[in-house]
């Protein structure tokens, strides 16, 4: 018995070192020596490697993909919850921005996952990536820019959606703020799209961020005209108007005497209004002071200019005359003496 179990122990290390599974090949090995082997005319190891690595790989391969899908609809399901309530109740542009934000940090995450399941190796790819990342960026110096403003914008928050700006030198209706562009709609209905970092770079008018705004005519009137007369006139003219005149503290109206120009008086009209009301009410206002001014027979000027012009063959003919007399006296003065 004892023999026995010597025996067996004896040969137990050499069996299981026999037992023990082989290594398995990679699918990169495998196909690296399957197509050694079709190269020299061998073909008994195709149907293996479809049953053992091919066909496991497409497997794995099309579950991944099917995840990454689920992730793509979950990602923009998640990205509308999120940013709906953000931009109804805080604001339509920040809501896009944690919408999207939301977005690509889901599909980041569900594609490193999936990679990382599959085996492929991110510690290098990190790397490859951090490498191409910095010669992109010199290369791509403008969009990165363009990008760190679209940053700057969405948190600082110089305008909204749906504010009209002045920037970049055009004038429009913000319909969209990306991280790259701005989207513009000029009165006219044209659509602009303007890199970020030339909005950030210089200054922006945003035009309807206060609720009033104030309307300022300047009127020029004839030097003859009384300045009471003119005074009274100018104000009837915002009377006229007085139910969209906003009243209050630094608000209402004024007439307002500017100077004495070349040649006319210059009076400034000012009324505030609501900033949606400017652009008519202006239209009103210049109407209305020209209409006072007419029944008030106050003449608005023209610019005048007196040139005087004076004949030059004339001061020459003088002259001569003078020379022609002047040697006579001489002579005369000499006979007498």
């Amino acid at each position: 018995m004892t023999e026995t179990n010597t025996s067996l122990s004896a040969v137990t290390p050499e069996m299981n070192l026999g037992a023990t599974d082989m290594p398995q090949t990679s699918f990169a090995d495998a196909t690296s020596d399957l197509v050694t082997q079709m190269t020299e005319g061998n073909f008994d190891g195709l149907t293996d490697y479809a049953t053992t690595h091919l066909a496991p790989a497409l497997l794995s391969a099309g579950l991944g993909l099917f995840v990454i899908f689920i992730g793509y609809l979950v990602a923009k399901y998640l990205m509308r919850v999120i940013s709906r309530p953000v931009c109804r109740r805080v604001d339509e542009t920040l809501g896009k921005f944690v919408g999207k934000m939301v977005f690509y940090s889901i599909m980041f995450a569900v594609v490193g996952a999936v990679l990382t399941k599959l085996g492929a190796p991110l510690g290098g790819l990190a790397a490859m990536l951090a490498a191409a990342g910095f010669a992109v960026g010199l290369a791509f110096q403008g969009t990165l820019s363009n990008f760190a403003s679209g940053v700057l914008m969405l948190v600082f928050r110089p305008f909204k959606v749906g504010d009209v700006v002045n920037a970049a030198g055009v004038t429009g209706k913000v319909d969209e703020i990306d991280l790259f562009t701005t989207t513009l709609d000029t009165p006219d209905n044209r659509r602009i799209i303007v890199p970020n970092s030339s909005i950030a770079g210089g200054t922006i008018e945003n035009i309807s961020h206060h609720q009033h705004r104030r309307i300022e005519v300047p009127v020029g009137v004839d030097y003859t005209a009384d300045l009471q007369t003119t005074r009274a006139a100018l104000q009837k003219a915002i009377d006229q108007l007085a139910a969209n005149v906003i009243q209050g503290e630094n608000r209402g109206s004024a007439v307002v005497l500017a100077g004495l120009g070349d040649s006319a008086v210059n009076w400034k009209v000012r009324m505030w209004v609501a900033s949606s009301n400017f652009w008519p009410m202006t239209e009103a206002l210049t109407g209305e002071i020209k209409t006072q001014l007419d029944a008030a027979e106050i003449g608005i000027p023209f610019p005048q200019m007196d040139v005087h012009v004076h004949q030059f063959a004339d001061a020459a003919a003088n002259a001569e005359k003078a020379g022609r007399t002047r040697p006579t006296r001489r002579g005369a003065d000499r006979m007498v003496g």
